[in-house]
């Protein structure tokens, strides 16, 4: 008698896949993202600044960290330390490390859109008691996929969060390299303006030195007074004293330099340059500050705040996924057999599909707490990125305010300085005519040091203030610098293996 024929198993297997494949799709096409879509908050922004001025001569372009906004200064040595410092900081080195993190997770979230699929391969060594003992060597091999279909927009919300991290990571880079920069140029024109401040005290240290010989050649012939002798001395003495401070500011100035380009102090030297009080001044670059809206795209930390927002909206829809059921679907197929040499006939071949619907029916309250911890993450980035909008205004209002005031001071300080030095020229004539004593040339002299010094810092603060009020506004302006000389003309450090800035991705696609 013909045994039966047994149908084979592969039609079977083909019309299941090919219904689970009709169900695939009719599934995805249906498939929603929970949860809120993103929309950025909204600010009620003032149409212009409150300062007004001379400042607002052109439209500012987007942040790109390959603006080098610096060359406004005309300084030769300040771009190339700009070029160390942005190859050899190490907090921009922690923060693009910290960038490149962002990335790697935004990736690792992509991934729950694919299949996973692995192979397993195994001998068993087994003892059988089948119509008989046996014992036998059992090898197996098999192909698996598994796949968890998004029908809920869980991973979805989850790569929109990775990719909004990963912008913000960006941002936050922008934002570290724009602090370091900002943070040199203070550094470096406060050296220029403590180098100008040190050839100053230089010169009032050669004229009081020479008053000194006046006054001891006058006391030898019975002119002046021994006090007067002591009074000049002291003078001379605390000029020096002065200018002997200024070497340890500087010294601190470099020593912060060194650090921010990389370099450890004993390994950096920046030379002193000579230069003018008009040289100094005349440095002071014209910053086009836009309009407040402008803000929300220029600074890297409003970007930053603004993308955590879109993130945290993109982790309410992850945790709202959680109320849903969860299908896992998957496949097998292979071989195991008996032994090695039958391990790829057609008996041995083996497969397998299913499917699995999960859901929770009870976790005592944990993914209602999820979802509630999650709109409050959402309320609180939504705060902190309107408070950096705030901030960002303070400050530009702040600097601008502050250059119109100082611009205005220098005049006046200007005019004090003219008629201090005035004054002192008339004392010591008089003096030298013996009409006046010589405690009237003291204080004439030390008017017009102190007038003096105030100047030189008077531009020094309206220079910090330039650098500020560019960080303020996002930095990376795009402008046409004011003519003139360089400022500098000292040595520039080598910068022969300088590589040009690289501005991140500011956009994720999945």
């Amino acid at each position: 008698m013909t045994a039966p024929k047994i149908p084979s198993p592969r039609p079977a297997a083909w019309l299941v896949s090919r219904l689970t494949g009709a169900a695939f799709t009719v599934m995805l096409a249906s498939c929603v993202a929970v949860g809120p879509d993103y929309v950025r908050p909204r600010m009620d922004l003032p149409p212009a600044y409150k300062e007004s001025g001379p400042w607002k001569t052109a439209r500012p372009q987007a942040i790109d960290s390959r603006q080098a906004w610096w060359l406004a200064y005309h300084d030769r040595t300040l771009s190339a330390l700009m070029q160390q410092a942005n190859q050899a900081n190490q907090t921009i080195a922690q923060a693009e490390a910290q960038y490149r993190q962002a990335r790697a997770l935004a990736d690792a979230a992509r991934a729950g859109l694919w299949p996973t699929v692995g192979v397993n391969a195994g001998v068993t060594r087994a003892l059988t008691n089948s119509n008989g003992i046996k014992e036998g060597t059992y090898p197996s091999l098999a192909l698996g996929a598994s796949w968890e279909p998004d029908l809920w927009g869980s991973v979805r919300r989850a790569v929109e969060s990775g990719n909004a991290g990963a912008q913000a990571s960006g941002d936050e880079l922008a934002a570290a390299r724009l602090s370091i920069q900002a943070a040199l140029a203070q550094d470096y024109l406060q050296v220029r303006v403590t180098d100008l401040l040190i050839d100053l005290y230089a010169v009032t240290t050669d004229a009081y030195a020479r008053a000194l010989k006046l006054t001891q050649s006058q006391y030898a012939v019975g002119v002046a007074l021994r006090s007067d002798v002591a009074l000049a001395e002291s003078q001379l003495k605390t000029a020096q004293a002065q200018g002997v401070d200024l070497q340890a500011q500087r010294s601190q100035l470099e020593h912060a330099i060194a650090i921010l380009i990389g370099k450890a102090p004993a390994n950096f030297a920046l030379p002193a340059v000579k230069l003018t009080m008009q040289q100094l001044g005349a440095r002071l670059p014209v910053i086009p500050t836009g309009v407040p809206s402008d803000l929300l795209e220029r600074r890297p930390d409003i970007a930053g705040a603004e993308r955590l927002v879109a993130q945290a909206n993109a982790n309410i829809g992850v945790a709202k996924a959680a109320y849903f059921p969860s299908l896992t679907l998957s496949a097998a197929g292979g071989y195991d057999g008996a032994s090695f040499a039958t391990l790829f006939d057609t008996p041995s071949r083996v497969w397998s599909l299913g499917a699995a619907l999960a859901q929770t029916l009870f976790d005592g309250g944990l993914r209602k707490a999820h979802s509630a911890q999650a709109v409050a993450a959402y309320d609180a980035s939504v705060a902190q990125y309107k408070q950096t909008v705030l901030n960002g205004l303070q400050q530009v209002e702040d600097n601008l305010s502050l250059l119109r005031v100082l611009d205005h001071e220098v005049v006046l300080q200007d005019q004090a300085v003219q008629a201090s030095q005035l004054a002192e020229r008339l004392a010591l004539a008089q003096y030298r005519a013996g009409t006046a004593t010589y405690l009237s040339v003291v204080t004439a002299q030390t008017l017009s040091l102190t007038n003096q010094r105030t100047a030189v810092q008077l531009r020094g603060r309206q220079l910090a203030a330039s650098v500020a009020l560019i960080t303020a506004t996002g930095g990376g302006w795009s402008g046409t610098p004011p003519a003139g000389p360089p400022m500098a003309s000292a040595p520039t450090p080598n910068v022969a293996n300088a590589k040009p800035l690289t501005s991140e991705p500011r956009t994720l696609t999945p």
